[in-house]
């Protein structure tokens, strides 16, 4: 239970920085379903964390803004599985996927120029479109 989330070889997230809690699933289920804790929500505060780097952190608030609330806290819950235990695996894993997805460098776009030779077949092309459909048309003489 004490594992620290391995992110990736550089990054280890500490369970000390993680809160969870644990909240009864929705839906059916009966008795077990009713009196058993079995969702869990993971809580981790980006902005507070020991150790991201500012890089890494300006990525992960980047890349998960939209999962990221105004105190930088990053919220992720879990109730697919009928067991805490499995429900608490769950969720961090995801965590360490998203994190390590967050903080993969992204490749710069290259902007290229269209060929003379590619303008020309777009030209042709459009002209051959509009050929078709003149022919289409009635001769009315």
């Amino acid at each position: 239970m004490g594992d620290d989330v391995r992110v990736g070889r550089s990054l280890t997230i500490p369970t000390s920085e993680i809160e969870f809690n644990f909240t009864p699933s929705g839906g059916p289920g009966g008795q077990h379903a009713n009196r058993s804790s079995t969702r869990v929500e993971l809580l981790w505060n980006v902005d507070e964390s020991q150790v991201l780097t500012p890089t890494q952190r300006a990525r992960i608030r980047h890349a998960l803004r939209t999962r990221i609330d105004s105190s930088g806290t990053l919220r992720l819950a879990s109730s697919a599985q009928r067991s805490q235990t499995r429900n608490r695996e769950d969720v961090i894993g995801r965590l360490a996927r998203l994190v390590a997805d967050a903080l993969k460098p992204r490749r710069q776009r290259v902007p290229t120029r269209a060929s003379k030779a590619s303008k020309e077949r777009r030209l042709q092309d459009k002209k051959h479109r509009g050929e078709v459909k003149r022919l289409r048309k009635p001769d009315f003489d």
